[in-house]
């Protein structure tokens, strides 16, 4: 359940009290699966959910190791507990970055395709599952009339079943799990900084690629130029995928997914309704989804 900002806020000071950070004056940069604070000093504070000890301590470990690799990215601080533990709630803190620009489609290929070329790091990653939470969001949610939740309880179990007929994916390999170009911040002339590792993992890449194709197959979000400088950037086309059409599927499943985690937001419910009307064919498309 999302937390309200006032209490949010609190969390931070008190965190940054036991991290030895100023935490004065915190200014609320984004509530979505994380809160993202900016602090005195140039420093970031990243709220996770409680009970995600583990997945921020392994964030912070990924962007060391990724830098350790010659990629840029996003900078944990040091000499500070990471994460920093209130109660249940892991706090990480990130060195600001000034001011910038989202990456360009072919910016966003060409990073990925350097973190698929690194091998799998010293140290444990999950493997990646695009099926995780979505069940349980749909099982919690209120926001759905009863006819609505069991079409997609119906529908996941489809799709799960058609997932376990696919013939054996790729050998796993670094991913970086939520590659959009909001991820992808660019200072001036300098090399796209990679942010966000709360769901790198290892899997087949192409789910990699799967975000930015079905904006452009399936929403209006990614014009043909842009999606061509992608695919050039990167060096192939998830499009030939044959699992490709599956895989769409599944994303949409799970951008609507994320979406009833907003749900206790009573502006979000339209924007539920709009996006499971979509899936279940009663919008033609392509879609246009209003972005949390």
């Amino acid at each position: 359940m999302p937390i309200d900002a006032e209490t949010l806020e609190q969390v931070v000071t008190d965190a940054a009290g036991l991290a030895g950070v100023d935490g004065s004056n915190p200014r609320l940069l984004r509530n979505g699966s994380n809160a993202m604070f900016r602090l005195p000093g140039g420093v970031i504070a990243r709220v996770a959910p409680a009970g995600r000890a583990v997945v921020a301590e392994r964030e912070v470990r990924v962007a060391r190791w990724l830098a350790a690799q010659g990629l840029a990215v996003t900078t944990p601080l040091h000499d500070v507990p990471q994460p920093t533990l209130l109660g249940q709630r892991p706090i990480t803190w990130w060195v600001a970055l000034p001011p910038h620009r989202p990456g360009t489609t072919g910016e966003l290929g060409s990073v990925l395709r350097d973190v698929h070329a690194l091998p799998p790091p010293p140290f444990a990653l999950p493997r990646h599952d695009p099926f995780r939470g979505i069940s349980t969001r749909i099982h919690e949610t209120r926001a759905l009339p009863d006819d609505d939740r069991s079409w997609l309880s119906r529908h996941l179990a489809q799709l799960r079943q058609e997932f376990a007929q696919q013939a054996p994916f790729r050998p796993p390999r670094l991913m970086h799990g939520d590659a959009w170009q909001g991820n992808l911040a660019v200072i001036d002339d300098s090399p796209p900084i990679l942010l966000d590792f709360e769901n790198v993992s290892l899997g087949d890449a192409a789910w990699d690629l799967v975000q930015i194709a079905v904006d452009h197959t399936d929403f209006a979000r990614i014009s043909r130029d842009e999606y061509t400088n992608f695919v050039d950037a990167y060096g192939d086309d998830v499009l030939t995928w044959p699992a490709y059409p599956l895989a769409t599927a599944i994303q949409e499943l799970r951008w609507v997914a994320f979406a009833l985690s907003k749900a206790d937001d009573p502006p979000a419910l339209p924007e539920i309704r709009h996006r499971v009307a979509c899936i279940r064919g009663t919008v033609p498309k392509p879609w246009t989804w209003t972005a949390f």
